[in-house]
This record gives C-alpha cells, sequence and structure tokens, in this order.
C-alpha cells in the first residue's frame, strides 16, 4: 500500500467525515472503496461477469476439446502440457 497525500475542497472534506463517522471507518477507506468501485469496478460485479462467460462455448461445435482448440487459435507447436 503506498500513501497519498489529496487536496480536498472544505465540503468533500467535511461530507467524507461525517461519512466515516457515520460508518465506523476511516476517510482512507471510504475514499479507497470509492476509488476501487470506480475505476476498478465493483468486486462482486467483476466477479458476476467472469462467472458469466463460464461454458459459453461449451456447446459450440468445433470446440469439444477446448485445449486443441486453443492450440489451434495460438498456430504453434508448443508440446502439450503432460498432466
Amino acid at each position: 500500500m503506498r500513501r497519498m497525500q489529496l487536496y480536498l475542497e472544505d465540503d468533500l472534506s467535511a461530507a467524507l467525515n461525517a461519512r466515516a463517522l457515520l460508518e465506523g471507518v476511516t476517510v482512507s477507506e471510504l475514499v479507497r472503496v470509492a476509488l476501487r468501485d470506480r475505476f476498478m469496478g465493483n468486486l462482486d460485479e467483476r466477479r458476476a461477469a467472469v462467472l458469466g462467460i463460464v461454458g459459453l462455448w461449451k456447446d459450440r461445435p468445433g470446440v469439444e476439446d477446448g485445449d486443441a482448440f486453443i492450440r489451434s487459435l495460438r498456430g504453434d507447436d508448443r508440446p502439450a502440457d503432460p498432466a
């Protein structure tokens, strides 16, 4: 974690302090959560999006063997995994 300093308008600072007091968290935690949600998206939403694509191509013709399909896309001749 890195330390950062911000300059905030008085009204924003007051709102953050009041919200932190109300929620029983630090202003730093409020800022981290807000930045994470704004720039990285909500973790639950990201997780749901990733889980939403699981099995998306399970019934697609020509993709019965996922490893073989990926290999064909890569077009390389690397040896197969020994597993």
